[in-house]
């Protein structure tokens, strides 16, 4: 049985990391993206947030650490994905991120799945719709 025909609709996976003051340093630096809310505790205390905050688009790579490594797994290409920002992300924060696979679509080797990231309050940060194909 090929690994696209061992998953099932409903299947689920999940990773955990804590958001540290060096993820965000190493994200900024990889991504050029040095919005003074992530690294300017002056500027981010007169922001509604109050505080310094995680670039959105380092929290969702949990996201992709799940697609790329547990579900689909290795392999795996990422055609699409959805993303909403419902809170933001503090350092110290522990996020946890989940997919659940949604649909199959067999004749291209498609997966569409739900991606949920949550707080350490269970609190969801970010919801989306993710699109893989799994190449056997």
């Amino acid at each position: 049985m090929s690994r696209y025909d061992s998953i099932k609709v409903g299947d689920k996976a999940s990773f955990t990391k804590t958001i540290t003051e060096t993820d965000i340093t190493l994200y900024g630096a990889v991504s050029g993206d040095f919005n003074p809310v992530h690294f300017n505790s002056v500027y981010a205390e007169k922001t509604m947030f109050k505080n310094r905050i995680a670039h959105g688009m380092l929290t969702a790579g949990l996201i992709s650490a799940i697609l790329g490594m547990q579900l689909p797994g290795p392999g795996t290409i990422y055609l699409s994905q959805s993303l909403s920002f419902r809170s933001p992300v503090f350092i110290g924060d522990t996020i946890t991120a989940q997919v659940e696979v949604l649909e199959k679509e067999d004749e291209k080797k498609q997966i569409k799945l739900s991606t949920v990231c949550k707080n350490q309050n269970d609190k969801k940060v970010i919801v989306g719709e993710a699109i893989v194909m799994l190449k056997d």
